[in-house]
């Protein structure tokens, strides 16, 4: 087994990996398909500035497994005090077939690595409920974010994000 850096050429496989992720959570593929759309739109211009890097794990030449990173801008803040970044953990999928093998657990440790590498101190993530029992057993713990959707219009949404919003 090999353990390789994602590169631009692993778009698709992110993709896949990210909505077969939320599909195991019981996600619908009225979501999760226009999601995945959206998310490629989103991915691409990342993967090539590098600004969402991360690990794909490797066997006899087919990906079966992977872990999405990412530096999210945050200002100083009780947990990270004299740093400007957390990391951001995403995306980890490991192929149903290798499941049960320590691969996820492998990937963590790569990630935490990485961020440590890049000077950074602290990381969230956003675990499903397969997820979190290896996430607590490497010592995450949960947060007091809270969370809330907001409704936005047809036109909003559909609207050139870096158009200039009315005051």
């Amino acid at each position: 087994m090999d353990i390789r850096t994602l590169h631009v050429n692993d778009l698709e496989l992110i993709c896949r990996h990210r909505e077969e992720m939320f599909r195991d959570a019981d996600g619908k593929d009225d979501v999760l398909l226009p999601m995945t759309a959206h998310f490629r739109k989103w991915l691409h211009p990342r993967l090539l500035d590098e600004s969402y890097f991360g690990f794909v794990m490797v066997d006899d030449g087919a990906p079966i497994a992977g872990i999405g990173l990412m530096l999210i801008d945050w200002p100083p803040h009780p947990m990270h005090p004299i740093h400007e970044k957390r990391g951001y953990v995403l995306n980890v999928f490991v192929e149903p077939d290798y499941r049960g093998r320590g691969l996820a657990r492998e990937l963590m440790k790569l990630a935490d690595a990485e961020f440590v590498r890049r000077g950074v101190s602290y990381a969230v993530l956003h675990a499903t409920a397969k997820g979190k029992p290896l996430y607590q057993g490497l010592g995450w713990s949960g947060t007091t974010e809270m969370a809330k959707s907001l409704e936005l219009s047809a036109v909003q949404v559909c609207s050139d994000a870096s158009q200039p919003r009315p005051k």
